[in-house]
């Protein structure tokens, strides 16, 4: 299995994402913005999905973290829940796979520590574990992450609430953990990523600001409607 660090260098990972009530879902339209992404200086690209992670490897020579949303009935977890949508996305060719690393009951009752080890035995690909706390990046470690992450802080009903990025919990992951550390999670600008990277941050996940134009157009009207009278 290759190091981390081998795969995705320091910089910006861009991720790539449609939900189904999106236009840009479907249609080839996520693999034409990780060419974009990649044309524009980003080292990775992080995309959901068996469809999409195979037609972004087909599209870009980016390293691709890989997730695989699924909800079930019994779970909150739904980033890579299972050992089965790991393997999924892997054999689509992602080079690393993203799962949720918080302190949520999995489905099936499964354990952090397990799906971590099956996923390097049988995989042979690095773990990425999304945390919501600095108690949650610590707890990943020790059940084997390669790498841990900010994603779900704000999104788990005990991480704090904030309009931009948890920088915070970077600082703690980066002096609590001998890991790298991924800041993902509301980078809405370009210095909110530059200071992550100075708090010691390998790399810095971007998605909303660069490929969800509804997200973008609905941040600058809801600035621009405060002149409007």
């Amino acid at each position: 299995m290759i190091a981390f660090e081998k795969i995705f260098k320091r910089g910006l990972i861009v991720s790539c994402q449609a939900r189904e009530d999106e236009p840009l879902f479907g249609g080839g339209f996520m693999a034409k913005m990780a060419l974009a992404a990649q044309l524009g200086g980003a080292v990775g690209i992080r995309a959901n999905g068996v469809k999409d992670v195979h037609e972004i490897k087909l599209t870009t020579s980016l390293p691709i973290i890989g997730i695989n949303k699924i909800k079930f009935d019994n779970s909150e977890v739904y980033i890579t829940p299972t050992f089965e949508s790991a393997k999924a996305i892997a054999k689509a060719g992602a080079d690393m796979i993203a799962i949720d690393g918080t302190a949520r009951p999995r489905p099936n009752g499964e354990k952090l520590s397990w799906l971590i080890a099956r996923i390097h035995d049988e995989l042979q690909l690095p773990v990425m574990a999304d945390c919501s706390t600095s108690e949650e990046g610590l707890a990943a470690a020790q059940a084997g992450a390669d790498v841990v992450a900010s994603t779900l802080s704000g999104y788990t009903p005990y991480s704090p609430k904030m309009e931009g990025p948890d920088l915070d919990l970077i600082k703690a992951l980066v002096e609590q953990t001998a890991l790298p550390v991924i800041a993902e999670g509301r980078y809405h600008y370009p210095e909110q990523a530059g200071r992550a990277l100075q708090m010691g941050a390998h790399a810095v996940v971007v998605g909303g600001a660069i490929t969800r134009p509804q997200e973008i157009t609905k941040r600058f009207v809801a600035m621009m409607n405060e002149y409007l009278i």
